[in-house]
């Protein structure tokens, strides 16, 4: 099972997913792409972002979210999306969990942010940024949970 899943719907740019799918391996997290993609999986771009770590990336592409929801039963379910009532760090997060991520422009269809109300979260941040970089919320996201787990399995320090 992987230690997290990771879903990007609709991702538009090839070095955010790049990057995030290379996070994913780091930490052993499944990484879901909802379609349609902004770009293909064989650009230049992404396989830059992603260095030589693709292969090693376990990764899904579907439909939509009905589809990752189908696949998924019962796994808790993240939204991360600005604005929500609580922060990244008020989230107790558990191993399977679904950190689930809009588009780079648009973010999640308003549908699904008021299905997911109550799990959403955000980083806090000033009036003057509308959002941050997706790759790098990702990671820090990520990387909470890593820490709320107490490290990777199998890893220490």
């Amino acid at each position: 099972m992987p230690l997290l899943n990771i879903v990007l719907f609709q991702p538009e740019i090839p070095p955010n997913t790049g990057n995030i799918g290379r996070t994913c391996v780091a930490v052993g997290a499944k990484l879901w792409l909802i379609k349609p993609l902004g770009f293909s999986l064989d650009e230049s771009q992404l396989r830059r972002a992603g260095l030589d770590y693709w292969p090693y990336l376990d990764y899904e592409i579907v439909d939509s979210w009905h589809e990752v929801k189908q696949k998924l039963p019962g796994h808790r379910i993240w939204c991360v999306e600005n604005p929500a009532s609580r922060t990244v760090w008020e989230a107790e997060f558990s191993p399977g969990d679904i950190l689930l991520f809009g588009r780079e422009t648009t973010g999640l269809p308003p549908a699904i942010v008021e299905e997911l109300k109550a799990t959403t979260i955000q980083f806090p941040m000033r009036s003057e940024v509308r959002s941050l970089n997706l790759a790098n919320t990702v990671c820090a996201v990520v990387y909470e949970a890593v820490r709320q787990f107490g490290g990777l399995p199998g890893q220490s320090g």
